[in-house]
């Protein structure tokens, strides 16, 4: 099965306004809040969806612009695999930004936000993940391009974690 795109809402809840009122630092989250729609537009998601075979076999998987909206909140946080399932349920800030305010359940696992990672790298999709975000940025003129690309180009999520959360998920795994 192939994705889905992703539509989550663009016009701003009571409670987001609110959440986003409350938001002094880390102005990345109000951003990719007001903007995801437009970083994550119909042409954007489709090349992340061809990241994707199609079977018919499986459940669809979890759509792909919210598994990279995780990534770029992780890399601007600078936050272990572990921590952003964490943040998915416990952080306003993150739910604001993946469209799951007080969710009780992460919207994925920590295994899928890995494999997703993996694609986007082997695809060298995340070089244009960063690009897309970064031109985003500049044409809203809404988030300093400038900072946003020392951040995320920094960021050392991109391929050296996927080798070290692969290691520690089969570590745990043979210890099931």
């Amino acid at each position: 099965m192939r994705p889905i795109y992703w539509q989550p809402p663009i016009e701003l809840s009571a409670t987001e306004q609110s959440i986003i009122k409350r938001i002094r630092r880390a102005r990345l989250f109000v951003f990719l809040r007001q903007h995801r729609h437009e970083v994550f537009d119909e042409i954007f998601q489709q090349e992340l969806a061809s990241l994707y075979q199609e079977s018919q076999r499986g459940q669809p998987p979890v759509p792909p612009a919210l598994l990279a909206l995780a990534m770029l909140l992780q890399a601007y946080t600078g936050v272990p695999d572990d921590e952003v399932i964490e943040a998915s349920i416990m952080d306003r800030r993150w739910q604001l930004v993946l469209d799951c305010l007080d969710a009780e359940n992460p919207p994925f696992s920590k295994g899928t936000l890995i494999g997703f990672r993996k694609r986007l790298s082997e695809a060298d999709m995340d070089r244009r993940l960063i690009e897309r975000t970064i031109e985003v940025a500049r044409e809203t003129g809404a988030f300093g391009s400038g900072p946003l690309r020392a951040v995320l180009d920094s960021s050392p999520l991109w391929r050296a974690s996927s080798a070290e959360d692969s290691d520690n998920l089969l570590g745990h795994a043979a210890w099931v």
